[in-house]
Order: structure tokens, then C-alpha cells, then sequence
């Protein structure tokens, strides 16, 4: 059997032009729905300000905060802010960490962001000098976080105390060992 059509330009115009439709619509590739996703990255953020704010547990001393404050952030100019912790002797301090990125506006609180994945984060504390006891006291359900954390003081003295903040998406265990550190200051401290 042959088939014979004659096509005017007209006619071959059209053909053309839905052959070329066709073939658009079965590549068309789903967008919506990529085959590699891309992967969630937790890009390391800026922090310029840290701060601990300390309330004694009888109440009886007003609330304190020490800040580490570095508005040009790491490298650059000296940091802007660098207070010792001054604590009293035989105490108990309930501690709070709050974590800022003040090159952004509004101010982006980071601590929000290390308390909701907590499950990635944990403080860890090591000082050096007189006896003193830190205690993390808040938990992302399985293990401590350390945004929170309970402080005894013993006798009069003075050291330094560091703060690390790792980050462990994953790998967190309950140790300091595993993950990267997001940020690290060695504070001193004089117990009166």
C-alpha cells in the first residue's frame, strides 16, 4: 500500500510545527521533581556577639550578663567587647547563652537556631583554675544541649573558662568530641 500526500507549504508549516510540539512535551522534564534533589547544606554562620547572662539561684544578686562581641567577626580588628565573668564564691548560677549575628538587620538571633537543632549542637565547657562545676541543664530530648546550664562556684580564685558551641549533624552522641566548632571563646573568670 503507498501512501501519497501532497503537502502545500501552508500544510507542511503546520506538520512541522506539531512534530516540534511533540517532541517538546516528551522531553519536557518534571522540574517540580529533579532527579538528584540538591543537597541541605547548614551553611556556618557569622556570630559577632555572645553573651552569658548569670541569675544567682537565691535571687538575691541581680541578673549579670558577660558578652563576647567581635562586630567585624573573626580576623580583623580587635574583638569590640571582651568581659571577665565575676561570679561570688559558694554560689549556685542558673547560666543562658544567647548567640547574635549583628551584621544583619533585623538582628538574627542564632541561639534560636542552635535551640531548634539542638539535635546538631552542644556547648561544651572546660575551664582552668579554681574548682568550678557547669552543668548543662537543657536537652534536645536525647542529650544536653548547654544554651542552659546550672554553675557552682567553690572558693575564691580565678581562671578561664571556654565555651565551645559544636556542631554535630548526625554524628552527636553526648561528647564534645565528635563535629566542628561553630564558635569558641575563653573567657576569664574571678570568683570573689
Amino acid at each position: 500500500m503507498t501512501l501519497n500526500l501532497r503537502l502545500t507549504g501552508r500544510s507542511r508549516f503546520v506538520l512541522l510545527l506539531v512534530l516540534i510540539i511533540i517532541m517538546m512535551i516528551s522531553c519536557k522534564r518534571d522540574f517540580d521533581k529533579p532527579e538528584n534533589p540538591p543537597l541541605i547544606t547548614n551553611d556556618e554562620e557569622i556570630i559577632t556577639t555572645f553573651s552569658i547572662t548569670f541569675q544567682d539561684s537565691s535571687s538575691i544578686q541581680p541578673e549579670q550578663t558577660f558578652r563576647f562581641m567581635d562586630i567585624d567577626g573573626d580576623g580583623g580588628n580587635p574583638p569590640n567587647v571582651f568581659d571577665t565573668i565575676r561570679l561570688q564564691s559558694h554560689s549556685v548560677y542558673f547560666a543562658s547563652i544567647l548567640l547574635l549575628n549583628e551584621t544583619l538587620f533585623p538582628v538574627d538571633t542564632i541561639s534560636n537556631e542552635v535551640l531548634n537543632e539542638g539535635v546538631n549542637h552542644l556547648f561544651c565547657f572546660n575551664h582552668t583554675g579554681v574548682s568550678l562545676e557547669i552543668i548543662r541543664t537543657d536537652t534536645d530530648g536525647n542529650y544536653e544541649i548547654g544554651l542552659a546550664s546550672k554553675w557552682t562556684t567553690n572558693e575564691v580564685g580565678e581562671g578561664f573558662v571556654t565555651i565551645t558551641l559544636r556542631h554535630q549533624p548526625g554524628i552527636k552522641n553526648g561528647s564534645c568530641d565528635p563535629g566542628d566548632t561553630d564558635i569558641e571563646i575563653s573567657f576569664p573568670y574571678i570568683i570573689n
